[in-house]
C-alpha cells in the first residue's frame, strides 16, 4: 500500500486529490495539511510515501517543508512531489535541489497523476521529464547568466566513464529500460549503473542526479533541445 500525504492550501484541491487517490487500489491518503509548518508535522507522524506538496502556502511555505522533510533522516524513505500551477515555476528548481523528486502541473490528467504517484514511491524516476528538463535549463540558463556558471565538484572524478554517460542519460529523462537501449546493455544494469551513480554523488534520488548534472556542468541548456 502506498501512503499518501496532501499539502494544499485549498480545501476543495485536496478533496479532489483524496477522492482520486482513495479510489485507487493499492494508494490511501493518511494525511492533510493546509500549510507547510502542518505538512512537515504530519509527515513525521505517519512517515508516508509519497507527499504531494502545494509550493504556496501561508506561513511555512512547501519549499521550506521540503527541505526540512529532506534534511529529516527519518523521514529518508518519504518522496515529495511538488503541485504547481505553473509548469515553469520559479519555486520548482530550487524545490527539486532541497529534495523534492519531481513535480506536478495541477490539471494534469487523473492517470497521469496516479501513475506518477506510483512512480515517485518505487524511485522510478521524474513525472513529467521534459517539462522538468525544461524547468531546470531554464533556471540553470538564468544562474549562468547572472555570473554563475556551474563547477565540476569534485564528487565527480569518483565516476566511471559509463557513470558519467548514464548521469547524462538521466538527465536527459530516460527511463532504465531507454538507458539500457541507448547503451546495448540490460535494464538490470543500467539500473545498477544509476544506483551507484546516485550514491556516489550523494543524490536520493534521480530528481537529484538531473539538478547535480546541470550544475556541474556534465550537461548544459540547450543541448537537449
Amino acid at each position: 500500500m502506498i501512503s499518501v500525504v496532501l499539502a494544499d492550501d485549498q480545501a476543495l484541491v485536496r478533496a479532489g486529490f483524496r477522492a482520486l487517490l482513495d479510489a485507487e487500489p493499492g494508494i490511501e491518503v493518511v494525511g492533510e495539511a493546509a500549510d507547510g509548518l502542518r505538512a512537515v508535522e504530519v509527515v513525521r507522524a505517519t512517515r508516508p510515501d509519497v507527499v504531494l506538496m502545494d509550493i504556496r502556502m501561508p506561513g511555512v511555505d512547501g519549499l521550506e517543508a521540503t527541505r526540512r522533510i529532506a534534511a529529516d533522516p527519518d523521514l529518508v524513505a518519504t518522496r515529495v512531489v511538488i503541485l504547481t500551477t505553473f509548469e515553469l515555476d520559479e519555486y520548482v528548481f530550487e524545490a527539486l535541489r532541497t529534495g523534492a523528486s519531481g513535480f506536478l502541473v495541477k490539471d494534469t490528467e487523473p492517470v497521469d497523476l496516479l501513475r506518477g504517484v506510483r512512480a515517485v514511491a518505487a524511485g522510478d524516476g521524474l513525472l513529467s521529464p521534459s517539462v522538468t528538463r525544461r524547468v531546470i535549463g531554464s533556471f540553470a540558463a538564468a544562474a549562468v547568466a547572472h555570473g554563475r556558471p556551474p563547477e565540476p565538484p569534485r564528487d565527480l572524478d569518483q565516476l566511471t566513464d559509463r557513470e558519467r554517460e548514464v548521469l547524462v542519460l538521466v538527465a536527459e529523462g530516460l527511463s532504465n529500460d531507454e538507458i539500457a537501449a541507448r547503451l546495448v546493455i540490460s535494464p538490470a544494469t543500467a539500473k545498477t549503473h544509476v544506483s551507484r551513480t546516485m550514491i556516489k554523488l550523494g543524490a536520493r534520488d534521480r530528481a537529484q542526479l538531473v539538478v547535480y548534472a546541470y550544475e556541474a556542468g556534465v550537461i548544459r541548456p540547450g543541448w537537449l533541445g
